[in-house]
């Protein structure tokens, strides 16, 4: 797969709440950084990944994300989005840079 279908793919499992697949689509141990710092977010990286995403998943029945933009620059796809029913929250805008290896997502970036 192409790293913009990696990055469809996730997207399209996130707006299903689907965990597994969602994880599918990332390294194991993937490390989430802040953007522009680059500082690792540990509760959002590696085992905590998927323990924010679970209780995302399961508190959020109504989670959306609408991609609004991307640039693909080789390995890097860069997206903006609107995600709605976030936490039971109401309309955020999200941009999130992810750098592709072969098959996953090997590292994440989210403008904070």
């Amino acid at each position: 797969m192409s790293p913009d279908e990696i990055v469809d793919g996730q997207l399209a499992a996130y707006n299903a709440r689907d965990l597994e697949g969602f994880l599918g689509y990332y390294a194991e141990d993937v490390p989430v950084h802040a953007f522009p710092s680059g500082e690792v977010m540990t509760d959002r990286s590696g085992p905590a990944f998927r323990e924010r995403y679970a209780t995302l998943f399961a508190t959020s029945p109504d989670l959306h994300a609408e991609l609004v933009s991307r640039v693909v620059h080789g390995r890097l796809v860069i997206d903006q989005e609107v995600v709605t029913g976030f936490m039971g929250d109401g309309v955020r805008t999200a941009v999130a840079l992810y750098e592709v290896g072969e098959d996953r997502i090997e590292k994440v970036w989210f403008a904070v």
